[in-house]
């Protein structure tokens, strides 16, 4: 009689892959998750009508990539808000800046001003991180070349600081002292999957 052959042991399972993690010696933190930046926006929204006393005449415009998306849920809270729907727009910045020599350059995206223009209209322009101001100055002077408003005013979800112009923003998320070792990275789920501010770097 053949004797029975003994039944291997199953293989030992492999241990599972662990998440990816920042690049060696990058430290990263969220400062900002979802639900704080929905309630950052809220609190902008009910700034902005209480400084212009209401939705009319404010038109939302926000600056590309992320500010885009940031303005157009601006715009749907102040219609929750008020019931009247804010007009919103967007404004690409890339050939007014005066830096280009300096940075990466990127591909133009297009302005959409809405039907009416910004004459005699409370612009806000909308981004996500403050830093230098000259994102913002490039923004000033793209909307000489479209119209005159009555105001403009500023709304960041992060002031991160160190300005090398005197810009400063009238609705801020969340102010965030950083160092110029550090990154400020935002994260919108429209763009990024998910809703999200984190810094990097600085160690």
């Amino acid at each position: 009689m053949t004797p029975a052959r003994p039944v291997p042991e199953p293989p030992t399972p492999e241990p599972p892959t662990p998440p990816a993690s920042p690049a060696s010696g990058t430290a990263s933190h969220a400062v900002l998750v979802a639900g704080e930046i929905t309630r950052a926006l809220t609190r902008i929204a009910h700034e902005l009508l209480e400084h212009n006393k209401g939705p009319h005449g404010l038109v939302l415009l926000g600056i590309p990539t992320r500010g885009v998306h940031l303005a157009r849920r601006l715009a749907t809270r102040l219609e929750e808000i008020e019931g009247t729907a804010v007009k919103v727009g967007t404004l690409d910045v890339t050939m007014y800046r005066d830096d280009l020599r300096r940075q990466p350059t990127r591909s133009i995206e297009a302005t959409r001003l809405p039907e009416g223009g910004i004459d005699d209209q409370v612009v806000v322009l909308v981004d996500d991180v403050l830093f230098s101001g000259r994102t913002i100055r490039a923004a000033l002077d793209a909307l000489s070349d479209l119209g005159r408003p009555r105001a403009v005013r500023l709304a960041v979800l992060v002031d991160r600081g160190h300005r090398e112009l005197p810009i400063r923003a009238d609705h801020v998320g969340k102010n965030l002292p950083t160092s110029l070792r550090e990154r400020v990275r935002v994260g919108v789920a429209e763009v990024d999957g998910l809703d999200e501010v984190r810094i990097e770097g600085g160690h």
